[in-house]
């Protein structure tokens, strides 16, 4: 069964825009036999004629005005796909997935994305926050394509990059007793409710790092997923957080709250970002990760 070609469209294209066989020939970089040659086999192919020849002129028949009028539709769709597969291919073009597990970070987030965004206008971004299997398997199972992190997971096939550093730093209330001291110790808070994000103890360092290396635990464990409702609660005397120092001093006047060093050294923290490691070489990805490092918050 006779099949239409792409470079069928082509030529019946190019010849009713330049006009002539031989124009068409040389805007298609063949001679102007093959591309003869290729019409006459369709035609004896599919039993038609496609154009009226009238001297040097020619004139489409109907079989031919429906060949021009799909060549005129697919043919700009095949040259816009090539195009595309090119960025593609040059990491000029695609989507980067975004997964977060750092709930206090969408303020820095958005200081990347705006003018990340207005760089590469064909990259569609998406930020997620819950995974069925956790961030790093959301990677490894290419659910995402950029985890942001304080907790890398070095393994084979991932490749993480710190962004920026902070401290962990324990929040309450401006009147609260322990807002005046120089640090705090595990034994201060065992009377205290502690409200955190919504995540498992062992990824909140203020346990992995601070209660639990000296066998003691808050009174009491509240989690909130919004961060204002959290700080509202400490500024109100209700409750105590553990918090990055930058988002703490950049919410203190609004909410009355207070930092604190948490134990004698403080807890020192990085943001990172993982991707997979055959993505580092995609040029939107190096992009993203170079322009974060520009954008830190202050500590």
């Amino acid at each position: 069964m006779a099949a239409i070609e792409r470079i069928h469209l082509a030529i019946v294209r190019a010849v009713s825009q330049y006009g002539s066989l031989t124009a068409a020939a040389n805007h298609l970089h063949l001679t102007q036999s093959a591309l003869s040659h290729s019409i006459r086999k369709l035609e004896d192919q599919l039993g038609v004629t496609v154009w009226h020849r009238e001297g040097r002129s020619l004139r489409p028949t109907q079989a031919g005005e429906y060949l021009l009028a799909m060549a005129n539709r697919l043919v700009p769709q095949f040259e816009d796909a090539e195009a595309r597969l090119q960025e593609f291919s040059r990491g000029q073009r695609g989507e980067l997935r975004i997964g977060m597990e750092c709930h206090p970070c969408y303020q820095w987030l958005l200081k990347v994305v705006a003018p990340y965004m207005a760089q590469w206008p064909n990259v569609d971004l998406d930020v997620k926050q819950k995974f069925q299997f956790g961030g790093i398997g959301a990677l490894f199972n290419h659910e995402i394509d950029m985890l942001v992190t304080p907790d890398p997971f070095y393994k084979a096939g991932l490749h993480f990059e710190a962004v920026f550093d902070y401290e962990q730093v324990l929040v309450v209330g401006s009147q609260h007793p322990l807002s005046r001291a120089p640090y705090i110790k595990p034994a201060d808070l065992v009377n205290e409710t502690l409200v955190t994000y919504p995540v498992s103890i062992e990824r909140l360092d203020i346990y992995s790092q601070f209660f639990l290396p000296a066998g003691l635990a808050p009174r009491k464990r509240k989690e909130i997923e919004t961060t204002d409702i959290m700080l509202q609660m400490v500024a109100c005397g209700r409750a105590v957080a553990a918090l990055p120092r930058w988002l703490v001093n950049e919410n203190a006047e609004q909410f009355n709250v207070v930092p604190v060093q948490l134990g004698r050294l403080g807890i020192q923290k990085h943001i990172h970002l993982g991707v997979r490691e055959e993505d580092l070489g995609t040029d939107y990805v190096q992009a993203f990760m170079a322009l974060a490092k520009r954008y830190t918050l202050g500590t």
